[in-house]
């Protein structure tokens, strides 16, 4: 077991970005174009966050021309440039997977002040 924690260590990042349940981010996602790099910016709310240690995710949801769109970010993947928290939320659930069913101004999470 101590080989596998030893393997996983070397492949986690120092400091892991804090995400929370209901937060709104802008994650930093770097993508590769053929032999171009360009960083790709994708912001929604925190609507779930699962497993832990090096295969830690999060899930995060935005409305895109009316459509929701769901994206889940390995949490110590590389490509991952940087993850920022534009407001906190405040929720009661740890997952938010209700959001799913609601439109508008329903769909919105609380700011926590």
């Amino acid at each position: 077991m101590d080989l596998m924690k030893a393997f996983t260590e070397k492949y986690k990042k120092a400091e892991p970005p804090k995400v929370n349940i209901g937060d709104t981010v802008r994650v930093h996602l770097r993508v590769k174009e053929g032999n171009r790099e360009r960083i790709q910016v994708f912001e929604g709310t925190v609507i779930a966050k699962k497993h832990g240690g090096i295969e830690e995710s999060f899930t995060v949801r935005r409305i895109s021309y009316g459509i929701g769109v769901e994206k889940v970010f390995p949490l110590h993947a590389p490509s991952v440039e940087k993850v920022e928290v534009v407001r906190k939320g405040k929720v009661r659930r740890a997952k938010l997977y209700y959001l799913r069913d609601r439109v508008g101004k329903a769909a919105k999470v609380k700011e926590a002040l």
